[in-house]
């Protein structure tokens, strides 16, 4: 996955004080690493990979996964490798970073209405690269139409109590007029995102809706002969599949989908669209963080040298799945919960077992995506934890 494995001082969780270090072959338990650790399991990222590559292809949907989940070129490679049409990111910056690594289509996934940002995007467009993004107001047709082009934009369609998007279908059409009659700038489709509604039915309607806007922008004749058609979160891809596949013979139908890379033991475990369809998946948790008992102060409470600097907090706590004690000797994590983080302390509630100072705690966590973000490198391992590769993250 990568080709610098290296790491020095600067890496949290690698014990590297003197000397740049190449920590391949390592065990995670001899020495070369100091507590906490987010660690990556090789052949559960390689299988999730794989898992959507091929779900992507049995439907007819082009994969464009989202790379703000990991910002690991790593990981980015081998999910182009795996055949994804393109990379999805949030912001221009995280487009500079993908540009810079040479993948060749981008899909933002957002408006960019600063002027320095689409300039730049104007220009590299210009010297032949793939890139694209959203548009919903005409504020964002006029940010983008200044630079002169050429720019590709996707009109992007929300929902009441969204985010970005226009709230229906006739925006939607004044939207791709206004794209249509402004210089330098290419309609080239329509946009969405149903990941923030809960329950299926409002997540069918929305799309239902998107395709319908689709079908008309189409017969208005104010797209191309095979507009992109993008959505797809994490938690309902198997929704945009279902409403939108009907597109797949007139569009280039796009899931964007991001945390599947790593998946998790929380948020996504619950939410993962393979428990609606099991026999698609399913999608196997990647991340664990391994973090040290610093004390055991009262009956009942432990503290683990682990905090919101390191594990993510915003869509559930992490979870304790396993106990390694002194000598080695390994068990399940039983009747230990997480209640609470401070910045670099896991408060644990214990009952029916016993945590001491110097036990090892694996956690899974819930929510990649600001997971990756704390860990500037992030060993990679097989099944014996031995590293086999080291990811550097970009954000």
């Amino acid at each position: 996955m990568t080709t610098d494995m290296t790491v020095d001082w600067r890496s949290k969780g690698f014990w590297a004080p003197d000397e740049v270090v190449d920590p391949r072959g390592l065990g995670l338990f001899e020495g070369g690493f100091t507590w906490p650790l987010l660690v990556v399991r090789r052949a559960a990222v390689e299988a999730n990979i794989a898992t959507m590559a091929a779900y992507a292809a049995r439907h007819g949907f082009d994969l464009a996964p989202h790379a703000k989940t990991t910002m690991a070129p790593g990981l980015l490679a081998a999910q182009t490798a795996a055949g994804a049409w393109g990379l999805t990111v949030a912001t221009p910056n995280q487009a500079l970073v993908l540009r810079r690594l040479g993948i060749e289509r981008v899909l933002i996934a957002n408006e960019v209405l600063d002027p320095v940002a689409l300039r730049w995007l104007a220009a590299e467009s210009a010297a032949g690269w793939e890139v694209f993004f959203q548009v919903d107001s005409a504020a964002g047709v006029a940010a983008a139409a200044g630079t002169g082009g050429p720019l590709r934009v996707l009109a992007e369609l929300g929902h009441d109590g969204g985010r970005t998007g226009v709230r229906g279908l006739d925006e939607l059409a004044s939207i791709a007029r206004a794209v249509a009659a402004a210089p330098g700038l290419e309609l080239a489709g329509v946009a969405g995102y149903e990941g923030q509604l809960g329950d299926q039915g409002g997540v069918d309607a929305y799309l239902d809706q998107l395709a319908e806007g689709v079908r008309r922008l189409a017969g208005a004749g104010l797209l191309p002969a095979r507009p992109i058609v993008a959505a797809g979160g994490s938690a309902w891809f198997d929704r945009v599949v279902a409403r939108l596949g009907g597109l797949r013979e007139t569009a280039r139908l796009i899931l964007r989908s991001g945390a599947t890379v790593s998946h998790d033991d929380g948020f996504y475990r619950e939410r993962t669209p393979f428990t609606r369809v099991p026999e698609e998946g399913p999608l196997t948790a990647a991340l664990e963080i391994w973090a040290q008992v610093i004390s055991a102060p009262e009956p009942g409470l432990a503290i683990a040298g682990m905090g919101k600097r390191d594990a993510p907090f915003d869509e559930g706590l992490p979870v304790p799945w396993e106990v390694r004690r002194a000598g080695g000797r390994t068990e399940a994590a039983t009747g230990v919960r997480v209640t609470k983080l401070n910045d670099h302390h896991t408060y644990l509630a214990v009952e029916g077992t016993t945590l001491i100072p110097w036990d090892l705690i694996r956690f899974g966590i819930s929510h990649p995506c600001t997971a990756f973000d704390k860990w500037r490198d992030i060993p990679v391992v097989d099944e014996d934890r031995r590293v086999v590769d080291v990811l550097h993250t970009f954000f």
